[in-house]
């Protein structure tokens, strides 16, 4: 069902903690599925300097959400803002099934939130923004 990338990252997620010091943080959750994942964000001069998520999670929101806070350091908030399904579709190198599409996506939409509550845009996207 699961390629090996997801199914290591769902083990082994180098940044499932609190991250301290960090700039913002940001909750939401995934009513159907019920995962729930918290992101602690650190920016300087407007990149991603520091990414860590906690909270629980079921295989490929942990997968995904560990793939995607390696590859979002050092990456500009703009564009992380730009990111959709099709960005954790190749991190993750296997096409997720619609059923688990928002579970896929919600460390992203998660920290597209966070950065929006950090440049105080007023913007708050949903699933239907990334997916």
């Amino acid at each position: 069902m699961y390629n090996e990338n997801i199914i290591y990252y769902s083990k082994n997620h180098p940044n499932k903690w609190v991250l301290e010091n960090y700039d913002i943080e940001h909750w939401e959750d995934n009513r159907t599925c019920w995962d729930d994942l918290k992101v602690y964000v650190k920016i300087d001069e407007n990149k991603i300097i520091d990414w860590s998520f906690q909270w629980d999670t079921a295989i490929i929101t942990t997968a995904c959400a560990s793939m995607f806070g390696e590859s979002i350091i050092g990456m500009d908030i703009k564009e992380v803002l730009n990111l959709d399904y099709d960005y954790i579709e190749k991190l993750v190198e296997q096409e997720i099934s619609d059923r688990r599409k928002q579970a896929a996506v919600l460390a992203l939409l998660t920290t597209r939130n966070a950065i929006h509550k950090y440049l105080k845009d007023g913007i708050e996207d949903s699933f239907d923004d990334v997916i």
